[in-house]
């Protein structure tokens, strides 16, 4: 005689199956899993088990969940604990991601006005540019353009910075270290230009992060001009009421 399966060792199993399929790539970042009835079928149970199993990956967010569309495994996501600054690659490596940097342009320039004015640099000095595709486990997440004064990043010139984190470059080559960025962010519609970049259709959300970074001392280094795909950020903050 065959004992009865409980449902919830019936719900582990498929628990670990999906799992399985959503780590092996089966299911790809952003993809959309079968309808509930035809992967139901595919696995042999009913739909109220499966739905315990998907829900439990929902909760541990290794499954996300549409009312009109069904259920998708989410793209990678960053986003920088509160009141921290992190570069792009120790947010990567913190969640267990590999962080890539594809170089789009590397080149030096005049500053502009403002560029100069907000670097406290003579108008007109030259500035180092660097524009580069960053990624998460192979999911683009971000266009990240940085001006730096020449003067100080001037030994990253000829440096391949291809997957390599800016941060930790301008430390160990130029001996500049961050300390804090003064940073804000706008919800905006992805442009022409950066939509493919991303692989997103033109028009849809993207954040926009604008930053000016500065030393210890109060030197600003750095600005920064992110422009994530609206799916693959979340920005956290530290919120305090001022008390009378």
């Amino acid at each position: 005689m065959v004992p009865n399966v409980s449902t919830e060792t019936v719900s582990d199993t498929v628990y670990r199956r999906v799992g399985e399929s959503i780590r092996r790539g089966v299911y790809a970042p952003g993809a959309r899993l079968p309808g509930e009835r035809d992967l139901a079928d595919q696995l042999g149970v009913s739909r109220a088990t499966l739905r315990v199993a998907l829900e439990r990956l929902e909760s541990e967010q290794a499954l996300s969940r549409s009312a009109q569309r069904g259920w998708f495994v989410p793209r990678p996501t960053v986003g920088e604990p509160p009141s921290t600054l992190q570069s792009f690659t120790e947010m990567a490596r913190l969640r267990g991601l590999h962080a890539t940097a594809q170089v789009l342009e590397q080149s030096v320039r005049s500053a502009t006005f403002e560029e100069a004015t907000r670097l406290a640099i003579a108008p007109g000095a030259r500035v180092l540019s660097i524009v580069r595709l960053r990624g998460m486990d192979g999911t683009p997440v971000c266009v990240d353009s940085n001006v730096l004064p020449l003067a100080l990043a001037g030994p990253l010139v000829d440096v391949d910075l291809t997957d390599q984190s800016l941060y930790e470059n301008l430390e160990t080559r130029c001996g500049v270290s961050i300390d804090r960025s003064a940073y804000t962010v706008q919800a905006e519609a992805a442009t022409a230009e950066m939509a493919p970049l991303l692989q997103i259709p033109q028009g849809s959300p993207v954040l926009i992060g604008r930053e000016v970074a500065y030393t210890f001392e109060g030197h600003p280094v750095l600005l920064g001009l992110n422009t994530y795909r609206g799916d693959a950020y979340r920005f956290e903050a530290d919120l305090y009421r001022t008390r009378a």
